[in-house]
């Protein structure tokens, strides 16, 4: 069998229809003054990469659905012959894109389960900064 050709029946038996595919997410590396034990960033981006993929192939489904639903009686659009192969497309789809972070939701996950990475030492040290740099009054004061 030639294995660039697709076959939907090696993936349905492999059980890739309606699950991730075999896309591998990175870890991020750890920087200096990172105090997140490993295996909690791990499974945290495997998470949030997982719920953009779900998002992603929502989003895909309600956007066929809501093309199906303005198509005209007699167009192919409105068919749901291939629904099946469709939604494992747009799973599949989904997948490759939240493993590339494409809409940043992942991002957004992490950015709120993660702490802040240390910011490095400022290069120039507070005494150097001339008065005028200076603010002496809170910019967001209540009035």
């Amino acid at each position: 069998m030639d294995s660039t050709r697709f076959d939907p029946t090696r993936l349905l038996a492999n059980g890739t229809a309606g699950q991730l595919s075999s896309t591998h997410v990175a870890p991020q590396p750890a920087q200096a003054g990172d105090t997140v034990d490993p295996l909690y960033r791990a499974k945290a981006t495997e998470a949030a990469v997982k719920f953009e993929s779900f998002f992603i192939g929502h989003m895909l489904h309600q956007m066929r659905a809501g093309t199906r639903a303005l198509a005209a009686e007699d167009s192919p659009g409105k068919s749901r012959i291939n629904d099946d192969m469709l939604d494992m497309a747009d799973n599949l789809v989904a997948d490759q894109m939240a493993g590339k972070r494409a809409f940043g939701v992942a991002d957004a996950i992490l950015r709120q389960l993660l702490p802040p990475a240390q910011p490095p030492a400022p290069a120039m040290a507070a005494g150097n900064v001339s008065e005028s740099q200076k603010i002496n009054t809170p910019l967001n004061q209540q009035q």
